[in-house]
């Protein structure tokens, strides 16, 4: 857990307004949620969110790192205004894991060897069937490894940065051992944070859904739908009192009485989080101090908002010049 630095031990939360995450109904949760679902081979990543959408009966709903239509595994649902972090979402490492069939004569010894020179930093070409532009860029491969052979068949496992093309890496891998390799299975097992011990097959939300609609019971639903604010756990960030709270959801920059606490480490011109003393996130910001400037100072701008989350009307605005320190 990130060491949180205590810098006005007085400040207190007004529990009539906001709520801790985690106490938000699900109607609430749809409007700003996450839901991981377990993608099953077949349909498209567009097609599974449209699946959802109306599943779910909701206007908004987005997915955050498309699969192969082939592929199985973790895929990241965001409702309502959590599709403004889809961004976030898709620049999340990832890990994979995959089986290979090996064409040729090649000797299977010859593939973990070739693997260890596809480790690091790598040019990664999007295959040519892909949706994307195809352009040279780099991607860092933080683990290759081959997990089992058998035959002429490897089980592989990839940690990756977001968007890597596994089948890219199949492919070059073949062309180091002069044989033709087919990538022919592939599962996400991790995005983020998130596992996927966390998703959930579609058949799960199904019935979730119909035990809330028919029955009015909303247990299993809360299950699966998380509060947005949990993909931001771990980082760094400032917590606010409930007058800065107030400021920063209508736009206004941070400054410095308007801080309870410091979260982590960050240093000047780094992303980080703001968050209320009840564990809300209240916006995406840059800051404009680091966390061994703001401590030693009384007055002035310590972050600048980026991506307001909390709507504005969440709590009551108490500011007046410099942001409150009530």
């Amino acid at each position: 857990m990130a060491l949180k630095t205590i810098i006005d031990s007085t400040a207190v939360t007004d529990s009539s307004h906001g709520s801790p995450v985690w106490q938000r109904s699900l109607e609430e949760r749809l409007d700003a949620g996450l839901i991981l679902i377990d993608k099953p081979a077949g349909p498209t990543s567009h097609q599974v969110a449209a699946w959802a959408k109306d599943i779910l009966g909701i206007d908004h709903l987005a997915h955050g790192g498309t699969l192969d239509p082939f592929a199985t595994g973790l895929l990241t649902l965001m409702t309502g205004r959590a599709r403004r972090l889809t961004s976030q979402v898709l620049s999340h490492d990832k890990e994979y894991v995959g089986v290979l069939k090996i064409g040729g004569e090649a000797d299977m010894s010859a593939l973990g060897d070739a693997i260890l020179s596809l480790r690091g930093e790598i040019y990664n070409v999007p295959p040519s069937e892909s949706a994307v532009k195809v352009q040279v860029r780099t991607r860092r491969i933080r683990a290759f490894e081959v997990l089992d052979t058998k035959d002429r068949l490897a089980a592989i496992r990839v940690a990756c940065d977001a968007g890597t093309y596994v089948r890219t890496l199949a492919r070059d891998l073949g062309l180091m051992i002069n044989c033709p390799i087919q990538l022919i299975e592939l599962r996400r097992t991790r995005s983020g944070r998130f596992t996927e011990d966390h998703c959930v097959p579609m058949e799960d939300l199904v019935d979730a859904v119909h035990l809330w609609r028919e029955s009015g019971d909303a247990s299993a639903m809360l299950r699966l739908v998380s509060p947005i604010d949990v993909l931001m756990d771990g980082r760094p960030g400032l917590i606010l009192k409930d007058g800065a709270v107030s400021a920063v959801s209508h736009g206004a920059p941070l400054t410095r009485p308007g801080i309870q606490a410091i979260q982590g480490e960050f240093e000047s011109d780094e992303e980080i989080i703001l968050w209320s003393m009840k564990g809300e996130v209240v916006a995406i910001a840059n800051a404009t101090r680091s966390t061994a400037e703001i401590p030693q100072i009384k007055v002035g701008e310590v972050a600048k908002p980026s991506l307001v989350l909390l709507p504005a009307d969440v709590y009551p605005r108490q500011w007046r010049g410099e942001q409150s320190t009530n």
